[in-house]
């Protein structure tokens, strides 16, 4: 143990192979470091597991209460995780200090797992080398530095002068999707001035099996030429590393998955009404179907990806080659990087957030949105804080901004629409913000939904590049107009009058 000086009045006494000083704060070595605090801290920085996982200022002696329900694990957080009493923090955390500082220690690497206990704060990794990276100052500056230093270690991918601007077909059509409604929506936003037009899920045969299914009778091919002769580069979503058990896939490769100790397949999570499961990355054969899968997309004539559910590939279980799980997501989106070129636009979706840095182009850094701010039946009832909805969105959102130095950062989209949508205007405001404010610029609406004003704002969305100041945690200024996400912070709870 050691004395660990770190201006003003702060010094801790530091668990840890050895220290030395680094711009901006103290380089730290060990397996498991121990920061002993002079004070109880009252807040800290929880950072999520992957993209979807709950990011925010907490309350330190707000309880940790398990999501339920537990089949959707995967989804909400890294399950082991939940397993634990109380709550941990991915890659970094952060403490206020009673001086109005913030206090910040992260992993400069895979795996680093974090959490507070009284007045210490404990960082374990996987290698007994592990670096650390140990900073106190003003909120933004120490966050600042951090950032560097893992630029430093995994690298730098961002769009020049910006990130594409998007039309989604999720939050509109859902799973609803065909090869006229394609069409007939690309036409109608012709005139638009966005980059992408991205099929979202419902193309597919099955998750799995990545081959267009009878409602895209032309192909998929024919439809990216359609997209391109409209002036709009094609885009597509795929999820690449799970698997249901309805594929063609899962009956013929049952080796192909991720299994447990007990030779039980992984699960990844639950959607489409169905259990999910994951693909064994690390697995030759595995490896081979993905790159052919991926070549595929691209001959087909899409370039920009939209590649979900990520985080399958990182889950615990038994591999073909025994590797840590973090490692082999990296290994996994490093041969897809590989495969599809450095000019291919690959945005990660509910992925662990390390393990993606320098291969990924954009990186979903919330839970997803929805027409409706909040589902509280599942938020409160269930303190499930990856829902899809408006609220759960942003708050993730906005305290992962830090991250804009690395990659392109992706709010999910914004609403202009009034129909099907039960957002208010000041709910659609503060999507848009995020949207002005993280620079890349997605909706889902499709014009014969939308009145003329509401056109008119979706173009001008497009159009604008504002001026963005931040002044606070969650106050930021936009061509001169205070924007406040202050009021979307808190974790959701009961009205007080039920």
């Amino acid at each position: 143990m050691f004395q660990l000086p770190l201006g003003g009045n702060l010094t801790l006494k530091v668990t840890a192979a050895e220290q030395r000083l680094t711009d901006g704060g103290y380089l730290l070595r060990g397996e498991h470091i121990i920061l002993e605090l002079p004070f109880r801290p009252t807040r800290f920085y929880r950072h999520g597991w992957h993209s979807w996982s709950l990011t925010a200022w907490l309350d330190s002696n707000a309880p940790f209460i398990r999501p339920q329900p537990y089949i959707h694990a995967p989804q909400i957080d890294d399950p082991p995780m939940l397993l634990r009493p109380h709550w941990q923090s991915v890659g970094l955390t952060a403490v206020e200090t009673p001086d109005g500082q913030v206090l910040l220690v992260g992993a400069l690497g895979l795996e680093g797992r974090l959490h507070l206990d009284g007045c210490q704060l404990h960082a374990r990794a996987l290698a007994a080398d592990a670096r650390w990276f140990v900073a106190l100052g003003e909120e933004q500056t120490v966050f600042g530095a951090y950032a560097r230093r893992l630029a430093e270690h995994f690298g730098v991918r961002r769009s020049t002068p910006r990130p594409p601007r998007v039309w989604c077909s999720w939050y509109s059509l859902y799973e609803n999707i065909s090869e006229p409604v394609m069409l007939a929506t690309l036409q109608g936003l012709s005139a638009m001035p966005y980059e992408v037009f991205q099929l979202d899920d419902g193309w597919q045969q099955d998750v799995g099996d990545w081959q267009p299914n009878a409602k895209f009778p032309s192909g998929m091919e024919a439809l990216a030429s359609a997209i391109r002769a409209n002036g709009k580069r094609p885009g597509l979503w795929l999820a690449p590393f799970i698997v249901k058990e309805s594929a063609r896939l899962y009956r013929e490769h049952p080796d192909w998955l991720l299994h447990d100790e007990q030779g039980t397949p992984v699960s990844a999570g639950h959607n489409w009404n169905a259990p999910m499961y994951a693909l064994d990355t690390t697995h030759p054969e595995v490896q081979a179907w993905l790159e052919e899968t991926m070549r595929t997309v691209l001959s087909w004539g899409y370039d920009y990806l939209k590649l979900d559910f990520l985080y399958a590939a990182a889950l615990p279980g038994h591999r073909h080659v025994d590797m840590p799980r973090e490692q082999a997501l990296r290994a996994a989106l490093t041969l897809i990087r590989r495969v599809v070129g450095e000019e291919t636009y690959l945005l990660l979706c509910g992925v662990p957030i390390y393990p993606a840095l320098g291969i990924a182009d954009g990186l979903r850094i919330g839970a997803d949105t929805a027409p409706y701010f909040d589902n509280i039946i599942v938020t409160a009832g269930m303190h499930n804080y990856i829902t899809p909805g408006l609220q759960n969105a942003v708050r993730s959102s906005v305290n992962r901004l830090w991250l804009e130095p690395l990659v392109d950062l992706d709010p999910d989209v914004a609403f202009f629409r009034t129909r099907y949508n039960m957002l208010q205007p000041e709910e659609k405001a503060w999507g848009q913000a995020l949207a002005h404010i993280c620079g890349f610029k997605a909706t889902s609406d499709p014009s014969f939904w939308m009145e003329a004003e509401e056109l008119s704002s979706l173009q001008t969305f497009w159009e604008t590049w504002p001026s963005v100041t931040r002044l606070g945690r969650y106050r930021f200024e936009i061509d001169g107009r205070e924007v406040d996400f202050s009021p979307l912070m808190p974790l959701p709870s009961w009205p007080a009058e039920l």
